[in-house]
């Protein structure tokens, strides 16, 4: 079994795979301060839970865009698994032609999302990965990966808010019945929300429109995953594909092209 870790700056996803096939997957709060135990600790008890055995797993592949958790993740890959883990950068093979200033600046998880957007469900495509931030990536009509957006996330553009407005009070992100709040709680998940959708729309729309300057036929698939991608897929008009595992699935693929 493939045990397949994407390390973000809010939240880490674990997912398994045997042979192809994900077996299930986790969310928590990524590991800032934990020690390599402790770690191992939460990836032992999610696999117990579900009755997967922690010695059946024979790979393991990382996107991380938290340097300083690498050292805990590697102690915790040699010490309980007995593995050199697969850690993905820009200098993996990819079999992705980037047209980007400094390759080394993109994030092993967007490489993952662009890996697995391309060769799951095709190209031209636009992911947009809902994360800490909101990062928009680009795949060509040759397939070709041209760079996006990166944007404040809904999560720290919230928590900004809560710390610099003294009377608003942090609310629960869920959708409101009108754009129009009729008390404060209301209004701040109304432009909190309608805010974050209409930023990714209108974003989404200037890459299409812009790509298609240079070519009239440029159609792209939308495809929404992590964490916060759920709130948006039920109003947007764009998103066509919602993946929540994407990023995991891209882990997969890199790991069998680098064997």
């Amino acid at each position: 079994m493939l045990l397949a870790i994407d390390i973000g700056n809010t939240q880490t996803v674990i997912g398994l795979f045997k042979n192809d096939n994900l077996l299930k997957s986790w969310r928590m709060v990524t590991p800032r301060h934990e020690t390599a135990d402790e770690i191992a600790a939460s990836v032992f008890n999610f696999m117990r839970n579900f009755d997967y055995n922690p010695k059946e797993v024979k790979d393991i592949a990382i996107s991380c865009v938290v340097p300083r958790i690498l050292f805990e993740l590697n102690k915790m890959c040699n010490n309980y698994f007995k593995l050199r883990p697969f850690i993905v950068d820009i200098n993996v093979k990819t079999d992705l032609e980037i047209i980007y200033d400094n390759p080394k600046e993109i994030g092993a998880d967007r490489i993952a999302n662009v890996v697995a957007a391309k060769e799951i469900y095709g190209f031209p495509a636009i992911i947009v990965d809902f994360g800490t931030a909101t990062t928009f990536d680009v795949i060509s009509k040759s397939g070709a990966y041209l760079g996006g957006s990166i944007a404040p996330g809904i999560e720290i553009s919230s928590e900004a808010l809560f710390s610099y407005a003294a009377k608003l009070s942090k609310v629960d992100l869920s959708w409101p019945d009108s754009i129009i709040g009729k008390n404060t709680y209301d209004g701040i998940r109304s432009g909190i929300l309608f805010g974050f959708l209409g930023q990714a729309e209108f974003i989404v729309q200037k890459i299409v429109e812009e790509m298609q300057k240079e070519d009239i036929e440029f159609e792209p698939k939308i495809i929404a995953t992590g964490g916060l991608a759920v709130l948006m897929i039920e109003k947007s008009k764009f998103i066509q594909i919602h993946d929540p595992d994407l990023t995991l699935k891209g882990l997969k693929l890199l790991i069998n092209k680098n064997k």
